[in-house]
Order: C-alpha cells, then structure tokens, then sequence
C-alpha cells in the first residue's frame, strides 16, 4: 500500500520524509521514549535515516505495518509518530510516542483516533490492540481516552532498554 495523508482539526498525519529526520532524532532523545518504547539506545542520527529512509517505507510497501507521523497544522512541529502493525488475521496492534514538548494537549488522542479510524475502514480489521510497559501512564490514559478496554498485566512480558524483564498492560477495541 502506498502511504496515505489524514487530517484532523490540528493535525496532519503522513509519512515520514528524509526533512523529517531531524526531528525524529531529536525526539528520541527523550528518556521516555528510550525506555518505553523499542528504539535503539543511544539513539543516533543514522538510526532517524534509517527509519526515515528505509525501514518505514518497506513496511509501507510489504503491507505489514503503517506508521505515520503527526504535525501540528499551525506550526509544522512534530507531534510524534503513530502506527498500525499487523498482529495476526483481523488483528493490529497501535503503537505511538508522542514528542515530549507536544505532551498534554490531546494531539496523541486525536492522532491514534484518526488512525484508528482509517484502519477501521480500510483494513481487514476486528480488533485493534494496545500494549505499554506498566508504569506508562501517558499511553494508558490516551489508550483509555480512545475507548480501550484495559484487559490486564503480563508478568514480565519483555524485556526494555534497561535489560530488565518489565510488566505490560494490554488493551483492546473492537470494531466499533
């Protein structure tokens, strides 16, 4: 599939471009990120033009996981990134992080929610899953925002940057 472009009030989701990766690494420069989410640590600029340039666009292609980044329509400023992988048949997992700055305004909620709407009807979808490291009470509350169902705690379910084996909360939303 070729990437697509989707608007909210405030936002326009689309794909990353090579003028993105600037603010991609400067993004992940963030402690949070390093830790809750799978980026390699220490996050260097050849791994945004990596990402940027080679890894997004094959996973576009291959059908397999659709990642679109968040600007903000007023100033251009990255929001974050914002993805839909495929888990199995009819299951996708959404998976984001949100630039530190750009945290506590709802653009995380309003990013997800319109991506989760155009996989609703464009992909052969019937539950969109969440999953976060226990103790990420940023992604659980726009998780929870967005209307997932919180279905419990994996004990020790992956292991974080830290190299230590963390709990996971997992979610669920059915098609609507």
């Amino acid at each position: 599939m070729d990437p697509v472009t989707l608007e909210t009030d405030r936002l326009v989701l689309r794909a990353f471009t090579p003028a993105d990766v600037d603010a991609v690494y400067e993004a992940c420069q963030d402690e949070d990120i390093q830790f809750y989410t799978p980026v390699p640590v220490p996050y260097r600029r050849a791994d945004a033009e990596k990402l940027v340039g080679e890894k997004l666009p094959a996973q576009w292609a291959e059908d397999r996981d659709y990642t679109l980044g968040a600007f903000r329509k007023d100033t251009g400023a990255l929001v974050g990134s914002y993805c839909l992988t495929l888990i199995s048949r009819g299951v996708w997992e959404l998976g984001y992080w949100a630039v530190k700055e750009q945290r506590g305004r709802g653009y995380s909620a309003e990013a997800a929610r319109s991506l989760c709407d155009w996989g609703w009807a464009t992909l052969d979808v019937h539950r969109i899953e969440w999953w976060a490291m226990a103790g990420n009470t940023g992604s659980r509350a726009v998780a929870e925002k967005l209307g997932f169902t919180v279905e419990g705690t994996l004990r020790n379910r992956g292991i974080a940057n830290d190299g230590k084996p963390h709990d996971w909360w997992v979610g669920g939303l059915l098609r609507p």
